[in-house]
């Protein structure tokens, strides 16, 4: 099915394939497998207790999952590459920046997004901050590299995507979005950014060691603007495309990305497109990760979107608070007590699951919940009846 067919599932099909509980409000943290996931990997665990099949019966869903999280993403699996988490997929990139190289962040951006940059200081690499909601006016002919989320990991705050590549495109800049708090319920265009990464156990369903980012291709790379020249302004270092893409390597490569029937030794043969940059899969977790993403295509991110966001505004309107655009929905922590004395043992008590960050309350709604979880957790916090 294609992510533009008409849906095959309405949402309320789609929630009879999860047993979450009704309170479970935690998609920011992970988020639990669809049945079929759930069903398929521990049919693959028992598999491997007995010893019953051949490893790449379990190592097909990796080639599975590439296909279908391109597909959500609208990307071609031949660039699509698979790995662990984001911060790992990100390390070729941040490697491959010059020395002296400025990347730009938003000022409270998830660590994954940072670190990996942030490690090469000693050659020189500044890390430069900025509000999200100014970071496009941010850019300027220093920056080499722009890491954002497309949904921040604490205040679920929703980046102006279009506008902060753009900008970046005039001046050259490299673009790399974090999905991981968006992908699944915020339609996402890889095409839009250089690289796309996105950890996939939290939205997206699938099991922990579960990752994506989409590449360009060398002839997409190649059509972007080059910068900007700037050649009399002191103390900067420019970045040049062509390099920078000349400069990205595979660091991890290992047997799996050299594709099928490179196990040992000399010369080296990898594979072709962004396969080459895989690290060796965790089998089991792509076995669930397969019927996850299967699903998602099958209700389709537009509806999820649309569903996620009346629930998450049906929340907000229950605090006095205005429309967004985010399924995401934070109360500053210390504001809320004060506002709510006693929200937080409510909640427990009432056993909806959330989570803290940033020093924020911070509550997800997905497509598995329905407006029944939305007043129980607003009578949680308030410590009123809501109907």
């Amino acid at each position: 099915m294609d992510i533009n067919d008409d849906p095959a599932l309405n949402i309320a099909q789609a929630r009879a394939e999860w047993d979450v509980q009704r309170t479970f409000l935690d998609s920011c943290s992970y988020g639990p497998p669809p049945r079929r996931g759930w069903e398929a990997m521990q049919r693959s665990l028992d598999e491997w207790r007995a010893g019953s099949v051949p490893w790449q019966t379990w190592a097909e869903s990796v080639d599975a999952s590439r296909e279908l999280f391109g597909r959500l993403v609208g990307a071609p699996a031949g660039q699509v590459a698979t790995g662990a988490a984001v911060s790992q997929l990100l390390a070729p990139i941040a490697a491959a920046l010059p020395d002296g190289a400025e990347v730009l962040i938003p000022d409270f951006e998830f660590t994954s997004g940072v670190y990996p940059f942030a490690v090469h200081a000693d050659r020189g690499v500044r890390v430069r901050t900025a509000p999200l909601a100014t970071l496009a006016e941010a850019v300027d002919e220093s920056t080499a590299l722009v890491s954002f989320s497309a949904a921040q990991s604490a205040t679920g705050e929703v980046a102006d995507i279009p506008a902060i590549t753009r900008r970046a495109r005039e001046v050259g800049a490299i673009t790399v979005l974090d999905g991981t708090q968006a992908a699944g319920w915020l339609p996402l265009d890889a095409k839009q950014v250089d690289f796309l990464a996105v950890a996939a156990y939290k939205w997206l369903c699938a099991p922990r060691g579960t990752a994506f980012l989409t590449l360009p291709t060398r002839d997409s790379a190649a059509d972007a603007p080059e910068t900007a020249d700037t050649s009399d302004t002191v103390g900067t270092d420019h970045l040049c495309r062509d390099d920078f893409f000349g400069r990205l390597k595979p660091l991890a490569a290992g047997w799996f990305a050299a594709g099928a029937g490179a196990s040992y030794g000399m010369p080296m043969h990898l594979a072709d497109g962004a396969r080459a940059f895989d690290i060796s899969p965790a089998w089991h977790s792509w076995v669930g990760a397969a019927p996850a993403l299967e699903l998602l295509l099958e209700i389709g991110i537009d509806q999820i979107h649309t569903h996620d966001l009346a629930l998450a505004n049906r929340f907000r309107a229950g605090l006095g608070l205005g429309e967004s655009d985010s399924a995401i929905v934070t109360i500053d922590l210390d504001a809320g007590q004060r506002s709510w004395p006693g929200a937080l043992d409510r909640l427990d008590a009432a056993g909806v699951r959330y989570s803290q960050a940033g020093g924020n309350m911070r509550f997800g709604f997905h497509l598995y919940n329905d407006e029944a979880d939305v007043d129980t957790a607003l009578n949680a916090v308030t410590g009123t009846v809501t109907s």
